[in-house]
């Protein structure tokens, strides 16, 4: 026999409300954690004893393997697929992973603000800057432009000048200068979609006004886009400054250990924009991941979350260590008789250290050293004094550290931007980002940092023979 219909109306409803219970008490979970320090959020997240019991008792958030979810009859297939309660159907869309990995990097991304923030975990970090991005570039009829800082990822220069300006006719207004808030302004207009900035950049450590810049953005009502994954949350939260969206590689700072490729979108609730549904304003990072990234699938998998996840427990005091070895790498490579010039946001001497010592504080530092303390994070680069064939000598020479396009490793890594990460931007474009031919850039691990400067002076005396 068919249900009637008001049967069948009835069972849904159960469903709906049944979603609406299991909402409320993650929201309670939610708010619970918002009053904890960040320590204690990036260990646990969400995850609590309920939650635990749920699962067999495990202590450790459970890896969901499996690509789909089996529903108790055809009801709650249907009221979950609908979105009226919450659910993971199938793990292109969501999983319970990795709803684990996107609350505690929301909860990390929004700490210290009262904003109501949420995430979006994807398959990369280009995932997640793709994703970020490509929402607001609606096609209206009306002209459209997008302003970036030109120090940037090269794959984000390359996604932004080939696959956005060439394939989809998006004017792309790059700005040389990230310090000078007349480049943005000129730039920025009526028809811009969104602003982007990357701090501090890869590799040129450059800082711009998080601030300065939002405001120049909200003033069109377009939304301004951080890059923040040398800096992670532990180091900056962007949203505390006035942006909108903040992206992350999470493959780099995040999972130091190297055994994950992730990426994410964290979003504060009711951002500015001109073009898109209602949705899209009141919860970004939601609306993404229902809509466009459902029909576009970036997803990452559930082991790639588990092992980011595990890595995201011990963030803060990572970063303290990692900035620390750092420092003091820079200032040994600045007095270095080989070495042309250092970038990195930590030196007084650096261009951009005044803006990156405005934001760039390490989450309750007070705790440990009795007072704010600015850190700069792991990555720096430098120029070797002379040309790219020298820069390439002191390269194949280093013995400990670890040639290869990465960053953010518990282990030492280099690589030549010309040849590697900004290869495919040819001449016109590293001269646009600022990056010469004798550049290495340098991601500080956690070995001694003694080790560290004796490698890199080894491979640099040498060049001087």
């Amino acid at each position: 026999m068919i249900p009637e219909p008001a049967v069948l109306e009835s069972r849904t409803q159960e469903y709906v409300e049944r979603g609406a219970q299991i909402a409320a008490a993650e929201a309670r979970q939610r708010q619970r954690m918002r009053q904890k320090r960040f320590d204690t959020i990036a260990v646990h997240g969400i995850y609590n004893m309920e939650a635990a019991l749920a699962n067999q008792g495990s202590i450790i958030e459970p890896a969901y393997f499996s690509p789909a979810q089996h529903f108790e009859n055809s009801d709650h297939m249907e009221v979950a697929l609908a979105y009226q309660m919450p659910a993971w159907a199938y793990s292109r869309i969501a999983n319970p992973t990795l709803h684990y990995l996107e609350e505690t990097i929301a909860l990390l991304e929004g700490y210290g603000t009262s904003d109501e923030v949420t995430a979006c975990a994807t398959g990369s970090g280009m995932a997640a800057i793709f994703m970020a991005t490509q929402p607001f570039l609606e096609q209206t009829g009306a002209p459209m432009n997008i302003v970036a800082s030109a120090k940037c990822y090269g794959g984000t220069f390359m996604l932004f000048s080939q696959r956005y300006a060439v394939e989809r006719g998006v004017e792309v207004r790059w700005v040389q200068d990230p310090l000078n808030l007349d480049e943005w302004a000129r730039q920025i207009d009526a028809n811009t979609r969104f602003v982007f900035g990357e701090m501090p950049s890869n590799p040129g450590l450059a800082a711009f006004d998080i601030a300065a810049v939002a405001d120049l953005a909200h003033a069109v009502q377009t939304p301004l886009i951080v890059d923040s994954t040398v800096a992670t949350a532990a180091l900056m939260r962007p949203l505390q400054h006035g942006a909108d969206i903040v992206v992350h590689s999470v493959s780099k700072s995040m999972a130091t250990s190297g055994f994950a490729i992730a990426g994410a979108l964290i979003a504060r609730h009711g951002i500015p924009s001109r073009v898109g549904p209602d949705a899209l304003r009141e919860n970004f990072a939601l609306y993404v991941k229902l809509l466009p990234f459902r029909d576009h699938g970036p997803a990452i998998s559930p082991f790639n979350a588990l092992m980011a996840m595990n890595d995201l427990r011990t963030l803060r005091s990572r970063m303290d260590l990692l900035s620390r070895n750092t420092l003091r790498v820079a200032e040994f490579l600045e007095a270095h008789p080989q070495v042309e010039a250092v970038n990195y946001p930590g030196l007084p001497s650096s261009p951009f250290h005044a803006a990156a010592q405005r934001v760039m504080w390490l989450a309750d530092g007070e705790d440990d050293y009795g007072a704010p303390v600015n850190r700069y994070g792991h990555l720096m680069s430098f120029q070797v004094r002379g040309d790219h064939a020298a820069a390439r000598r002191v390269f194949d020479r280093l013995e400990m550290i670890w040639r290869a396009t990465d960053l953010g490793r518990i282990k030492s890594v280099a690589t030549i931007p010309m040849i590697s990460t900004h290869q495919q931007q040819g001449d016109a474009g590293r001269a646009l980002a600022g990056i010469p031919v004798n550049l290495i850039r340098l991601s500080i691990g956690a070995e001694h940092p003694a080790d560290i400067m004796d490698d890199l002076d080894q491979a640099l005396r040498q060049t001087s023979i």
